[in-house]
């Protein structure tokens, strides 16, 4: 006799094949509410990366969900570029969509949930200084063409399992282009799968901050509101290359003033002009005091809230950085609130290192 888990798993080959929009969810467990608690975000491999054919296939394979799984994490974040799933010509890239299915095929085979993250648009993305997202309506169109063609590939997994995220990090001139073109998107995956789980965030990189100015579509109890955290900044994106506090090379504390004020003074005007904020305090206490926007707007609505990206860099002091871990996770988890570090793996932010060996700490921290 073959394993049960073997025999679930060429079912699923085979009806993935036969029948490609047939929903899998014949369980009464997969008609059930998609639960999100403790989750880790698969970046680099479906987005922001170069690699391709086998490289790109052995950087997430079924090793990985299971590692996730046996550590505790319930799901995985999934980001997805536009350039790695479609060509300039709008052409499906076969080869990128398989692998999204064969990650969801081993996320389904051992109970793992997944948010979907539509992380970048060739029109969009967040770090760009023009974003044709906002200015022309093809734009705009193309984006729910993606989600047409996302959905119906992805509509046959169980909505116990699998969420929708419409777009990463908006970054729109004003807070009305946002909530509009959400609405329009909330609508077209409505008319296609009305109990599936959408995530959304508020404009500018999903900050609690702008929660206040987020427009939620009304009477959706399938909604998951999500922001993301890396504050202090200083701290989290120490000498992170692609910011404009690279430069400073300087120490860096947490808890307390991130930069003290004696360590400011001694720097040129050109480095702590940068820096700014950097002399204030944070601990638990500031960290609560930050959310308040987005548990507000989630008791409001009595809608679920989602931490979907939270990470600090490996160049930060250890203890200062695992302190940082701890508190937010503690913070987040107090308020009731669903978790997705940034991220599994890589050399800056990840739980797994480029050479394939595991941060034992950080993912006790995390998860202990």
């Amino acid at each position: 006799m073959f394993p049960r888990k073997v025999i679930i798993y060429i079912t699923l080959l085979i009806a993935n094949v036969l029948f490609p929009n047939a929903l899998w969810a014949q369980d009464k467990a997969d008609n059930g509410p998609l639960v999100l608690q403790r989750g880790t975000n698969i970046s680099h491999w479906l987005s922001q990366s170069r690699l391709r054919g086998k490289d790109r296939a052995a950087f997430f394979t079924e090793k990985d969900v299971t590692f996730i799984k046996d550590h505790g994490f319930d799901h995985i974040r999934l980001p997805v570029d536009e350039e790695q799933l479609w060509s300039e010509d709008y052409t499906k890239n076969k080869e990128a969509f398989e692998l999204l299915h064969q990650a969801m095929q081993w996320c389904y085979l051992h109970h793992l949930n997944a948010v979907v993250d539509l992380h970048i648009l060739r029109s969009h993305y967040f770090d760009a200084r023009e974003k044709p997202l906002w200015t022309q309506p093809e734009a705009q169109e193309r984006f729910l063409q993606c989600w047409r063609e996302l959905s119906d590939e992805l509509k046959r997994y169980p909505v116990s399992m699998l969420a929708y995220e419409l777009l990463n990090e908006p970054v729109a001139d004003s807070a009305d282009q946002w909530n509009e073109l959400l609405a329009r998107g909330v609508a077209l995956i409505r008319a296609k799968e009305p109990k599936r789980v959408i995530v959304i965030g508020s404009n500018r990189w999903q900050s609690t901050s702008t929660f206040p100015q987020l427009k939620v579509p009304e009477n959706d109890p399938n909604i998951i509101l999500s922001f993301h955290f890396y504050n202090p900044f200083v701290l989290t994106h120490h000498m992170a290359k692609w910011t404009k506090i690279r430069d400073y090379d300087g120490p860096v504390h947490y808890p307390g003033a991130t930069i003290t004020q004696k360590e400011m003074n001694a720097l040129p005007a050109t480095i702590s002009n940068l820096l700014y904020g950097g002399e204030k305090v944070y601990n638990r206490d500031t960290m609560q005091a930050q959310l308040q926007p987005a548990i507000q707007l989630s008791k409001r609505l009595k809608l679920p809230l989602y931490c979907g990206e939270w990470g600090c860099l490996n160049t930060v002091p250890r203890k200062d950085r695992l302190n940082w871990y701890k508190d937010l996770r503690k913070v987040l988890e107090q308020n009731n609130i669903a978790w997705s570090n940034w991220d599994y793996k890589s050399n800056s932010f990840g739980i797994i290192g480029d050479d394939g060996e595991a941060d034992k700490t950080l993912l006790k921290t995390l998860t202990k």
